[in-house]
């Protein structure tokens, strides 16, 4: 937004004013273009989901997406990311999950990688309570890692080092630290 002002000199309280006003109009717009981007996404967490890329939408683009938003410090698009999973995929990871009596044995990677609703639901709700933590929302953490923690105890996810871990289990070790940091 331009503003073009035409203005005779009438004295320095005019032009004082004038640039108080200009400053105020900067920094409201600034506010306004800031929070056009934030929705609240799943569990109350804020998102940048405007202007974002969901690509084909397939839960392994949305996933690859938030873990490289998350670990480029980017936390609400990392949610953004992740909530969209969760919201497309949600339903057949619970399906996913209730036909299992166990975890699939990681040493079977084809078996594991075949209950990938799970595993990215999974790595999603650990990646969005993850970013809930670093923007200080421990409410929001707390009630992703649960979920995670009660509802998919037999997600996993690959680690680029060479092994499967679980977010679940993971999870169980954040709520025990926020569980902690909130008794101080």
């Amino acid at each position: 937004m331009r503003i073009n002002v035409h203005f005779f000199w009438t004295g320095g309280v005019a032009c004082r004013t004038l640039v108080g006003v200009m400053k105020t109009l900067w920094i409201a717009r600034l506010a306004a273009t800031m929070m056009v981007g934030l929705v609240v996404g799943g569990a109350g967490h804020l998102s940048a989901q405007t202007g974002l890329d969901y690509g084909d939408h397939r839960s392994e683009t949305l996933m690859t997406k938030a873990w490289n938003a998350f670990n480029a410090g980017s936390f609400l698009d990392a949610s953004g990311y992740a909530s969209k999973c969760i919201e497309l995929y949600k339903q057949k990871a619970l399906e996913q999950q209730a036909s299992l009596s166990e975890p699939v044995p990681s040493a079977d990677k084809e078996a594991v990688f075949s209950m990938w609703a799970l595993n990215d639901v999974g790595a999603a709700l650990f990646v969005r309570g993850q970013a809930a933590e670093k923007t200080g929302n421990a409410a929001g953490a707390k009630e992703d890692y649960t979920f995670l923690k009660e509802s998919l105890p037999f997600a996993q996810c690959w680690d680029p080092q060479g092994w499967f871990w679980k977010p679940a289990d993971a999870a169980a070790g954040r709520l025990k630290v926020l569980e902690y940091e909130a008794l101080q």
